[in-house]
């Protein structure tokens, strides 16, 4: 027999936790399912400073350790575990059937959609070793931890260009490795990049390796043209490549935009089915901050109440 809730929550971080505590606090007692990556991306963050209300800073994994303890002090059902099939209804007051793990099945009244995003990497032995440790892919997250140092940013689209002209506000230089002969960013952010006077542009040059054992010391550079190589000695590397929305599961089933992000009505958290809403970097390409993410699960909570209620 399929469990019945009125609310699932599909996937954890601060969209998930914040959503979770307004629901349980509106007495809907969700179940949160938190997927392989329990506290999602900002667990591979080791200092967070941005997020209100930690005036000493703290990091990634503890932060997440305390909203999960907030939600579960309401009554959230927080279990550890991969949602690996949906049969939304597309009927207002409909049941939604979710499959966990292949096996145990749920049906909900509501479900909330904060499944995240992930990071694009290079792949590299040596930059996967050094995440956290001066290899991070969010300027606006980590830059300030660079301030008056050297940088490098890898990636040639908008939003390279956007991380290398914040970060040169911040650092004393950012060089950028662009893989091809031109940037495919704008012309109107080339024109930013190019007129900052910290900023070097080197072009047909990618990263064979990040150097350093524990923390980033540089980077070894080679032109994918000549063969030559160059080492760039810089404190942290930025990859700007893009990200990838954790949507595959929701296809053909949801609205979603051209990259994958699932599409929400308006102001709100709603998708194109009834009682289903989307919250978090899942639905955000623009922003993706921890704070605004907390701020749309709020948002999602809210919206599954008013929906619930409208039922009643």
């Amino acid at each position: 027999m399929a469990e019945k809730i009125k609310c699932l929550i599909i996937g954890s971080g601060p969209a998930g936790y914040t959503a979770a505590i307004y629901a349980a606090r509106a007495d809907m007692k969700p179940v949160m399912y938190t997927g392989m990556q329990m506290g999602g991306q900002l667990t591979t963050t080791t200092e967070v400073d941005n997020f209100p209300g930690y005036p000493k800073g703290t990091d990634g994994t503890a932060m997440m350790e305390d909203l999960k303890s907030q939600a579960e002090r309401f009554g959230t059902d927080v279990r550890f575990g991969m949602v690996t099939k949906v049969e939304f209804s597309d009927k207002e007051g409909g049941v939604h059937k979710v499959t966990v793990d292949e096996s145990t099945e749920i049906e909900a009244q509501t479900v909330i959609i904060s499944t995240g995003a992930t990071a694009k990497y290079l792949g590299l032995e040596s930059e996967q070793r050094l995440i956290g440790g001066g290899v991070s892919a969010c300027a606006t997250c980590d830059g300030f931890f660079y301030k008056g140092q050297e940088v490098v940013v890898v990636g040639a689209g908008d939003t390279a260009a956007e991380e290398a002209t914040y970060l040169a506000n911040i650092c004393s230089k950012v060089t950028m490795l662009v893989r091809k002969d031109h940037m495919r960013a704008s012309k109107a952010m080339q024109h930013r990049v190019n007129k900052t006077e910290n900023i070097t542009v080197m072009y047909n040059t990618e990263i064979d390796e990040v150097l350093g054992e524990n923390v980033v010391e540089g980077v070894r550079a080679v032109n994918n043209e000549t063969g030559e190589k160059t080492e760039i000695p810089v404190t942290g590397v930025f990859v700007a490549i893009g990200h990838k929305p954790n949507t595959e599961l929701f296809k053909g089933v949801l609205d979603m935009d051209e990259t994958g992000y699932l599409i929400t009505k308006g102001k709100s958290t709603k998708t194109n089915l009834p009682g289903v809403f989307a919250a978090g970097d899942v639905q955000d390409k623009e922003y993706r901050q921890a704070v605004t993410a907390a701020g749309t699960g709020c948002m999602a909570a809210l919206d599954a109440e008013r929906y619930l209620g409208a039922l009643a």
